[in-house]
């Protein structure tokens, strides 16, 4: 059964990881620091994967000793995003594409490595009082949600339109 379950979670991930991935590279650079609600584009993007990449570690002290962390240092400067305050650093689309890319690779990574055991034990953060698997779930909610947000702000705003994304990794 946990098969099945890391297998639908892949999928899922990947499904709202490609509309993320489509929003990032149609988003035309004359808009890509130009507000969408509270944050402008390239930082709604780059708080989305930041709390993927986060909630797919099995804590967050985690976090910042991953290599890709350590070797990327400029694009999480002071970890601003894990602060209560109003981001105000801003993202090359490249390095976004490129954090996509890494945190696709971190879901196949670490659903591939998760049992039974460890998607029905608690997860490990703070303020989160479920299980492991349902902290994908809860992730995978939170790429949709500002997916959609980036969907419609394209759509309203730039007459662009996203395609339904199933499953699988999209180019």
């Amino acid at each position: 059964m946990a098969d099945l379950l890391n297998q639908l979670l892949v999928h899922q991930y990947e499904a709202a990881l490609s509309t993320l991935r489509h929003c990032v590279t149609e988003c035309p650079e004359a808009a890509w620091q130009k507000p969408v609600a509270n944050m402008t584009f390239d930082q709604v993007a780059f708080h989305t994967l930041f709390f993927t990449d986060v909630y797919l570690c099995l804590h967050p002290d985690q976090l910042k000793q991953q290599p890709y962390h350590q070797q990327n240092e400029t694009l999480f400067r002071d970890y601003e995003e894990m602060e209560p305050r109003v981001q105000i650093q801003h993202y090359e689309k490249e390095a976004i594409l490129h954090y996509l890319d890494f945190c696709h690779a971190k879901v196949n990574e670490t659903l591939i490595n998760e049992s039974a055991d460890d998607l029905a034990a608690a997860c490990q953060f703070p303020r989160k009082s479920f299980s492991r698997a349902e902290l994908h779930v809860y992730n995978v909610r939170h790429i949709q949600h500002h997916a959609a947000q980036l969907i419609l702000w394209l759509r309203l705003d730039h007459q662009i339109d996203t395609p339904w994304f199933s499953s699988g990794w999209r180019d």
